[in-house]
């Protein structure tokens, strides 16, 4: 009895942490007093990739760089900065890698385009197999002369 309630309380837990939203990373002394900032800080930070974490934003990064960069995005947007030249100071300091979406040069290409590269030549080989290989349903070639006699022979001696 006690068991089966453990259980159930265990599964009740596990269903709310599961449609719970996940915790952002903020620090209360991250935020501003001004809300208009702080929501384009928020959006700003959304948009910058935390540089430990890979494929993760420093707003939702418990990284300890993260925190650094949520600070450095605040002061410059305190300081007047407009949010190109923040995401334009952090670029210069952390390299394209920083942004979320990397910008379209010669040195990114292979980023954007390979992956569309990738399955236009593996549909272009897929349709390549189809085409090649036999069609259901077709008739055979019929047998040369040579193969008839060959055959004959190969059944007789089977037969024998």
């Amino acid at each position: 009895m006690i068991r089966t309630l453990v259980c159930l309380l265990a599964a009740a837990a596990v269903a709310a942490l599961a449609v719970l939203p996940p915790a952002l990373a903020l620090m209360p002394d991250e935020i501003l007093e001004d809300p208009a900032l702080e929501a384009r800080a928020r959006a700003l930070s959304k948009d910058l990739r935390c540089v430990v974490c890979q494929n993760e934003s420093i707003d939702s990064s418990n990284a300890d760089i993260a925190r650094q960069m949520r600070l450095v995005v605040r002061e410059r947007l305190v300081e007047g900065d407009n949010d190109q030249q923040v995401l334009d100071y952090l670029q210069a300091r952390y390299g394209d890698y920083v942004l979320m979406k990397p910008p379209i040069k010669p040195e990114t290409y292979l980023l954007w385009y390979g992956p569309a590269v990738v399955l236009v030549l593996g549909g272009l080989g897929a349709a390549v197999y189809l085409w090649r290989r036999p069609r259901a349903g077709a008739a055979p070639e019929p047998l040369s002369a040579e193969e008839r006699a060959r055959l004959r022979r190969l059944l007789d001696e089977e037969g024998a």
